[in-house]
């Protein structure tokens, strides 16, 4: 039997006080529904097509999940306990105006303290205006004049768990009278559709990229949802529009329970785990370059190698402790809240700040624990040693090291190294080192490897200028790097780690090594990935084997039509081998021109992103090299995706009064992508600190940057990813992981941890060094679980 403990409502101060009992929870398991259609001014024109549309619902679909409708204008219902206490849900299908007196909004009320479920359609949010309690039910007002007429639009369906949503489409095309809000709901509502204003005219007081259009959450003891769709009477005939309504409503009604609580900012906590260093030492963090944790909630997170304003900085040649410092790894214990210097490798990695002739991005770059890591305590790290620098050519050697971990004592044996991988790199000028390290499900290991290459000699456009070099080797032409079939940097790397401490090269990499064209000897087997510019972060979900990585573009502010696109920060959702277009083509393959000597100052024919060829002179690889895939994400200081008309040649004008942005919902400015993870619910977890399982299958595109820049969850469309195929959906995490000074402003990497909460790195407020707010940060959930409560449910 269902609870029967009476609610009671506040009485308004311009009504009687009075006390109305309502059965708590209202309604019982045989299923009624209330839809109120009650007018101000004439009846709304929807109401005929509503009602027909919810008897349907009502009478179809499976047995247990039926219900009966009662359609009525008579407001005096809302006074009536015995009458309101039948009802599940109450659906408002009503027109514009104040449709209910003082006693029976109070009655309203007390239906939702009781736990009743609200359902309120399009014009429903013009009614009772004004009512504070009735916008908080609601969730937001429309502005005066929006949704005048019908237009065709796109809604995206951001939630992929609500009833009401999960069996629509990702984009569901379709006509309504869109309206505009006042002040918009996300965040403080769980939206599980917005409809995009690029696809209509939306008018004066548009909303912008994030245009709720759908949304739920748990109010004042009930439910409540809302859409502002319905607002013609042909929706309601839409197959689709009544699979959104009845969804809502087999959450309104409590025939299902469902997560109205995971899109709601203030369910979230983001709490900083370290303290700042104590003066002249690194107790706490290094200089913050990223984190992986382990299976037991430990946190290991390394420092790149600048140190902070207390330590020397050698920057001349001549000196044999150039650019030394230290890498550190430091362990947070979850258990303990205490933080551990595991230990630190002496690296080439701190010059300080200034000309890229003089500062440099290597170090310690990145971190990954063996799939065994609980057994055998093997830890790799990324990075430069100092030990192999020459200081006569300016070369160093990059490498991939296995280490053993003490998993008592939190330390790093650093002597137990094994050397898995190295390769040269020039360290004469800064910049783009990269240093991602992940794995897949088949315990293959890819390793992110920066182009190498200086962006002061081509004015922010391509990085290929041949000429500047350093005793033969060059350091402004990303062809001899990242556009080079032989040579590790500006890739990501594939390969299978033996306990031996060698590797094997798995199958499905872009090149076998062995490749007799062009005479053979120009390909390496190692490369899964090339034309990839700087990818510090990468992740690999590991249900799909997806590879995502993010990287930071070139520094010209705007595109220009002799040379090409205007920096582009990228992102890529990675699903096959393939060359990603650095520097020949950046985003959804828009290419750049050429240069060559003589005069590298002088545009030659722009690159064919189809067919492109590495004619470089600083070339030891194939000139034919693998076509160019588009991108899935990128973004320039005008905005987010842009895209030009082009030629017949497929060139794009590159004019910045012609371009659109194909993604609004982000631009760039200052801009440095740090990719993220895609995240994995775990339904048998127990931690009370994970997120909701509504995250599940998106994918986390972030910035060092936190105003303009990225942190948002995206979808991508199993059709199209990995094909070039943009996201579908984008949502904002910056009041989740809250941007400001005071907050996550320079995010430097996130990972989920096995509980299910997110740790964070911020790296803090200089640049090549740490300082007070260089931290470790952790968000989790404290939303609780999915409603009505199970001892609720119409039919349990």
């Amino acid at each position: 039997m269902l609870a029967t403990s009476p609610a009671t409502a506040r009485p308004y101060p311009d009504a009687p006080e009075t006390t109305m009992s309502i059965q708590s929870p209202p309604g019982g398991d045989n299923v009624r529904v209330l839809v109120f259609h009650g007018s101000a001014n004439e009846e709304s024109p929807v109401v005929n097509a509503g009602i027909e549309a919810v008897e349907k619902i009502g009478r179809s679909g499976p047995a247990g999940q039926r219900f009966t409708i009662t359609a009525t204008d008579d407001a005096s219902v809302f006074t009536d306990d015995t009458r309101l206490s039948r009802f599940n849900a109450v659906v408002f299908l009503t027109g514009a105006g104040d449709v209910l007196d003082g006693q029976q909004e109070l009655g309203l009320e007390a239906y939702m303290e009781a736990g009743g479920g609200f359902l309120g359609l399009h014009d429903a949010a013009r009614t009772e205006p004004y009512s504070d309690w009735y916008t908080g039910l609601i969730g937001a007002r429309p502005t005066a004049g929006s949704g005048a007429t019908a237009q065709r639009a796109t809604v995206e369906l951001g939630d992929r768990q609500h009833p009401a949503t999960k069996e629509l489409p990702l984009e569901w095309k379709r006509p309504d009278k869109w309206l505009n809000w006042e002040k918009n709901p996300s965040g403080s509502v769980h939206t599980v559709a917005r409809v995009r204003e690029t696809t209509y005219k939306p008018g004066e007081g548009a909303n912008g990229a994030d245009h709720p259009v759908s949304w739920c959450r748990d109010y004042d003891g009930g439910r409540s949802f809302y859409t502002g769709m319905g607002g013609t009477a042909d929706s309601y005939a839409e197959a689709d529009f009544r699979d959104h309504l009845r969804g809502a409503l087999l959450w309104t009604t409590r025939l299902v329970r469902a997560d109205c609580k995971a899109a709601i900012d203030s369910n979230y906590k983001a709490e900083r785990l370290t303290e700042p260093n104590k003066p002249g030492e690194n107790d706490q963090i290094g200089e913050p370059h990223g984190l992986v944790t382990a299976p037991d909630g430990r946190v290991l997170y390394i420092g790149r190698g600048g140190a902070d304003a207390s330590q020397p900085v050698v920057t001349d040649w001549d000196d044999p402790d150039i650019g030394k410092g230290k890498g550190e790894i430091h362990v947070y214990d979850p258990k303990t809240k205490k933080t551990t210097l595991a230990g630190a490798l002496t690296v080439f990695g701190n010059k300080g700040g200034g000309d890229e002739l003089v500062k440099v991005e290597e170090g310690l770059l990145g971190i990954e624990l063996d799939p065994d890591f609980e057994s055998n305590g093997w830890v790799y790290l990324h990075y430069t040693p100092h030990s192999q620098i020459d200081r006569d050519k300016h070369m160093a050697e990059r490498r991939v090291s296995r280490f053993t971990f003490d998993l008592e004592t939190n330390k790093l044996a650093t002597d137990s190294e094994k050397v898995l991988l190295k390769w040269p790199v020039q360290i004469h000028s800064c910049c783009h080192a990269g240093g991602g390290l992940a794995w897949d499900s088949k315990d293959n290991l890819y390793i992110a490897t920066g182009d190498n290459n200086s962006s002061q000699f081509s004015d922010g456009y391509s990085g290929n200028n041949p000429e500047p070099n350093f005793k033969g080797v060059s350091f402004a032409d990303a062809r001899r790097t990242a556009g080079n079939t032989n040579n590790l940097n500006g890739k990501i790397l594939r390969i299978h780690p033996e306990d031996d401490g060698t590797y094997t090269l798995p199958e499905g990499n872009l090149f076998t090594g062995e490749e007799p064209d062009e005479g053979g000897g120009k390909t390496r087997g190692e490369i899964y990935v090339m034309g990839v510019r700087n990818p510090a972060r990468i992740s690999i979900d590991k249900a799909t084997d997806t590879l995502y990585a993010g990287w930071v573009g070139p520094d010209a502010a705007e595109p220009s039509t002799t040379w090409g696109p205007a920096k582009y920060d990228t992102f890529a959702a990675i699903t096959e081998p393939g060359n990603h277009g650095w520097p020949y083509c950046m985003g959804n393959k828009q290419p750049y021109r050429d240069r060559n000597l003589p005069d590298p100052t002088k545009p030659l024919d722009w690159y064919d992103c189809d067919a492109p060829k590495n004619e470089s002179p600083n070339n030891d690889g194939l000139v034919k090299i693998p076509p160019v895939t588009s991108n899935t994400i990128w973004y320039s200081p005008a905005g987010g995706g842009p895209d030009f008309p082009r030629d017949e040649n497929g060139v794009p004008s590159y004019k910045e009064d012609e371009q659109k942005f194909l993604l609004p919902w982000l631009k760039g400015g200052g801009q440095a992508a740090m990719n993220g993870p895609v995240y994995r619910y775990d339904a048998d977890s127990t931690s009370e600190d994970k997120w909701p399982s509504y995250w599940d299958g998106k994918w986390f595109v972030g910035d060092f940057y936190d105003t303009d820049q990225p942190r948002h969850a995206v979808l991508t469309d199993p059709k199209t990813v990995g094909k070039g195929g943009v996201p579908v959906h984008a949502e904002s995490l910056k009041k989740i992981v809250p941007i400001g000074d005071e907050g996550i402003k320079n995010l430097m990497d996130w990972k989920f941890a096995p509980d299910g909460s997110l740790y964070v790195l911020d790296y803090g407020r200089g640049f090549f060094t740490s300082d007070a707010k260089s931290a470790l940060w952790r968000v989790k959930y404290e939303g609780g679980g999915a409603t009505p409560k199970a001892d609720w449910l119409a039919r349990g």
